[in-house]
């Protein structure tokens, strides 16, 4: 499976995260392109067979958490994705409010599936991420 992850990431955690994803996906056979929002083309990605968006998590402390502009700025530049699979990840601090809905809602309007979503507390996805990866072969 051709699999596309893209991040916005300020710190550094959101793309040691996708890092890791892409990484978990090929040791399950599959062909994996992280890149960040700022290189990744928004027509190649719209190729793939899985789209896999991050971003990390905005917001005043606990409130009105929200992906970052960038994100979804991203996700509209992106084609149509009807018949294709979707997941959203974030990576977060105290909460992630409505930050993964967000994603999710505007990948849906461009017809994609969402098919999962993960939120990382930290830079490691868990085991979750690793079954999801094995679920796909």
């Amino acid at each position: 499976m051709n699999i596309a992850i893209v991040y916005d990431s300020s710190t550094g955690t959101t793309a040691k995260a996708a890092e890791t994803m892409g990484k978990t996906m090929e040791a399950h056979g599959h062909q994996c392109r992280v890149q960040s929002i700022a290189l990744a083309d928004p027509a190649d990605v719209s190729e793939a067979d899985l789209i896999c968006v991050g971003s990390w998590v905005k917001g005043l402390f606990i409130i009105r958490q929200h992906p970052t502009e960038g994100t979804m700025q991203f996700i509209e530049q992106l084609g149509d994705l009807s018949g294709k699979n979707a997941t959203v990840f974030c990576t977060y601090k105290l909460a992630v409010g409505s930050a993964l809905r967000q994603m999710a809602q505007a990948l849906e309007g461009k017809g994609a599936t969402v098919v999962e979503h993960f939120k990382y507390r930290g830079p490691e996805p868990k085991d979750k991420f690793a079954l999801f990866a094995r679920s796909l072969t």
